[in-house]
């Protein structure tokens, strides 16, 4: 280890790995704790987004296209594109291809407004391909967009009833044909059939292709997320071993020369401090196996925490009753240890502070929470006016803050205190 480096320190490779962390998830607007489900949602928005941008720039491109066709007298003569009207129709779709681009990243407005955008283009289309009286209809050089409608509906909304509009653009092509006397011949319907089978292809290709990326996304993540969770279950496992090895060898070497030196001694003033240095020892160490026990996820709460309030009655001769109800479930180590360190913390304080003779504690698993109830009879105190350089509350009310839990102190000088701390919990 770098002795330059002080205590928790970081390296400056770790602070640029963080500082890429932290940017791509402020770009994509997740937290830290980011759930597969999240990551997923985030990047299917990402995609949307950029596939959306791109029609952007295909309509700017049509509306190019369009507006060479209003300069040029015989192209807007063949559409009946003449006069003001169609000159406020070009600005309309230009106004509101522009407040697509606005609102595109907004996760549910920008699918609406462009998904509406897309089928008024669509309306355009179908009227600019029926309009003309000679050459018109199914017999339109503008029948192959079509076909480019479908694709951009199949890619922006692959699903079967999103992609019903451009499906439905050939069959009213072909009823507006008919509602203005033109006859459908042989080839015009072989058209219509060619054009129906190749929208059909493409809307499968296309929809086939985006569910296979879709999952192959989803299965990634979950896959990271996996790994990440093993990583940490391995890590935590080689702590759990190299300080049982260390620390816990350390502390049973210290309770048996404690032992032996107390054997030794005569005098009762040096007896007393040895057997409190084998006190805290042993102490220790059982703070020590509890703690791997919860790296090993292998501690029950509730058992745990009726231990603890048995040896700290023994040890400090307060009395403590101890009470649960409710049905227990599995909590996460996070969980289990902010449970026991919250109660260590208000027994302690018990002792130090209000000087207390009883304390009742109550553990109550409830539907979906959790709670632990922690009530004195000692002398009080104003948790808005805590003393500098104490720093319990301020533990307990950030444990609970990162578990996404509740904290409520009731106290008031001579009146006792009860903390009581709930977290959510699985369902039974």
């Amino acid at each position: 280890m770098n002795s330059n480096l002080a205590l928790g320190e970081e390296t400056p490779a770790a602070n640029d790995l963080r500082a890429r962390v932290r940017e791509v998830l402020l770009r994509r607007k997740l937290t830290d704790s980011v759930s597969t489900e999240q990551a997923t949602a985030s990047w299917e928005q990402d995609r949307f987004v950029a596939r959306a941008r791109a029609l952007f720039y295909a309509r700017m491109m049509f509306l190019t296209l369009g507006l060479l066709i209003l300069a040029v007298p015989t192209w807007s003569g063949y559409f009946g594109l003449t006069g003001a009207f169609s000159f406020l129709g070009y600005f309309t779709m230009l106004l509101y291809s522009v407040a697509n681009l606005l609102v595109i990243d907004h996760p549910k407005a920008g699918r609406w407004v462009t998904y509406t955008t897309l089928c008024l283009d669509l309306v355009i289309l179908v009227v600019l391909i029926a309009k003309p009286v000679v050459g018109g209809g199914l017999q339109s050089p503008l029948l192959a967009t079509q076909l480019l409608f479908t694709t951009l509906f199949s890619i922006l909304y692959p699903k079967p009833l999103a992609i019903l509009p451009p499906l439905l653009a050939l069959p009213i092509t072909t009823r507006l044909d008919l509602l203005l006397n033109r006859s459908v011949t042989a080839v015009e319907l072989l058209t219509l059939l060619w054009y129906l089978a190749l929208n059909f292809i493409i809307v499968y290709v296309l929809v086939y292709l985006n569910e296979r990326e879709a999952a192959a996304h989803r299965e990634v993540v979950a896959l990271q997320g996996d790994l990440k969770e093993l990583a940490v279950v391995e890590e935590r496992n080689r702590l759990a071993r190299e300080i049982h090895d260390g620390l816990g060898a350390s502390l049973s070497s210290m309770i048996i020369q404690a032992e032996y030196i107390l054997n030794l001694a005569r005098e009762d003033g040096l007896r007393e401090e040895i057997r409190e240095l084998k006190t805290t020892a042993e102490e220790s160490i059982e703070e020590l196996r509890r703690s791997l026990r919860m790296m090993h996820e292998d501690f029950e709460l509730s058992q745990g925490l009726e231990d603890y309030a048995k040896t700290f009655q023994e040890r400090t001769g307060m009395s403590i009753q101890f009470e649960r109800t409710g049905l227990q479930r599995k909590l996460s180590p996070d969980a289990q240890l902010a449970l026991f360190r919250i109660l260590q913390e208000c027994l302690s304080n018990a002792v130090k502070h209000a000087e207390a003779k009883l304390v009742q504690v109550k553990l109550d698993y409830a539907e979906d929470r959790v709670h632990l109830i922690v009530h004195d009879n000692g002398k009080g105190f104003d948790p808005q006016r805590t003393p500098r350089g104490h720093y319990g509350l301020l533990n307990m009310r950030e444990r609970a803050m990162k578990l996404g839990g509740q904290l409520i102190v009731d106290s008031s000088p001579g009146s006792g205190a009860q903390v009581a701390f709930s977290l959510p919990c699985p369902p039974t």
